[in-house]
């Protein structure tokens, strides 16, 4: 059985993508706390470590860790995210550097400390979870954009890096998500229009199952009307 980790795995998207892949996958799921963790981890029945993706030397460990345990890693799904909108002068400067922090050192970090790994197996596939917002542009969401786009010019760049140790990477850009990211800071949104999480769990499922030498590179997917 193939292994796959997801960052942020604990909740939202995350927890969605681990529900939806477990079983088919052995799924590790890392995330900040370890309480979180525990929660999704028995409710699911997936392996859990806890892990912050800032923390380079930490996220180094606990991939070579889970690589012991498992034998491999197949998938890496760098999914950890923070969302942040309000007119730029507006928002906190300690916020913001934890946006960059989390949505581009992250992903960077997690698709530095794995590609060792899955160039020794002579495979493996790398998914950036980005989102519609590394497509275009919106006011009062400046440095929430500027996070993913700087992870779609890392995505197209780092593909063809990868593509000759036949390590392929696919950069998935979901609408608004069916999740609690904007409840837990008091914003209202309509979630009739949101996309549900396990619509990329299944994106997710399509692509590995394809042959291991067949890329997508990017892939769009929102709920209609949004």
């Amino acid at each position: 059985m193939k292994t796959v980790v997801i960052t942020g795995g604990s909740e939202g998207l995350g927890r969605g993508i681990a529900e939806h892949l477990h079983g088919t996958y052995t799924v590790y799921i890392l995330g900040r706390t370890e309480k979180t963790l525990q929660e999704t981890s028995s409710a699911i029945g997936c392996s859990y470590r806890v892990c912050d993706v800032t923390d380079y030397q930490k996220l180094e460990q606990t991939l070579a860790d889970i690589q012991q345990e498992a034998g491999s890693i197949d998938v890496m799904i760098n999914n950890a995210g923070l969302w942040i909108q309000d007119a730029l002068e507006d928002n906190d400067p300690v916020k913001i550097k934890e946006v960059i922090d989390v949505n581009v050192t992250g992903v960077i970090n997690g698709t530095k400390a794995v590609i060792p790994i899955m160039k020794q197996q002579g495979r493996g596939t790398i998914i950036q979870i980005n989102s519609q917002g590394g497509f275009y542009a919106k006011a009062e969401r400046a440095p929430y954009n500027a996070s993913k786009w700087a992870i779609t010019g890392f995505t197209k760049s780092i593909q063809p890096e990868l593509e000759p140790h036949n390590i392929r990477v696919t950069g998935i850009y979901p609408g608004m998500l069916h999740t609690e990211m904007f409840s837990k800071q008091d914003i209202v949104k309509d979630m009739n229009k949101a996309l549900a999480p396990k619509e990329v769990g299944r994106t997710i499922e399509f692509i590995l199952g394809l042959d291991d030498t067949t890329i997508i590179p990017e892939i769009g997917i929102k709920k209609m009307g949004n």
